[in-house]
Formats: structure tokens, sequence, C-alpha cells
């Protein structure tokens, strides 16, 4: 899955960003199973982005429910 930027994040609707959480909490278990059970990891940074990106995305969701 591609990095968001926040102003992408911030042009998109409530249900894609909710797609976009589900994807990326499914992709980052599948990768922490992989390292869990001893297979090689495919990008070692990948793990690290995942993350940041749904900060960003929740730190923009706190934003919008503020206003």
């Amino acid at each position: 899955m591609a990095i968001l930027r926040p102003k992408e994040i911030r042009k998109m609707d409530d249900k894609d960003i909710e797609k976009h959480v589900r994807d990326l909490n499914l992709e980052l278990s599948k990768e922490r199973a992989n390292i869990h059970i001893g297979a090689s990891v495919s990008s070692p940074g990948k793990l690290k982005e995942i993350r940041k990106t749904l900060a960003r995305i929740k730190t923009i969701k706190n934003e919008k429910r503020g206003k």
C-alpha cells in the first residue's frame, strides 16, 4: 500500500479513510506475523511506514472531529 500524505488524507471522505485504516491494519498484522514465524521481511522499513501512516490518519481524523 502506498504511503498517504496528509493532503491526500484530508481530501478523502470517511468511508475511504476507514477502508485504508482496515487495509493498513491487515497489512501490519501480516508483516508482524511473518516476523514472528521467522520469515524474511520484504522491506525492513515497511513496518515503520505503515505505523506512521496509521498515525497520520488517526491524527487527521481527530482534527476533523474537533472542528
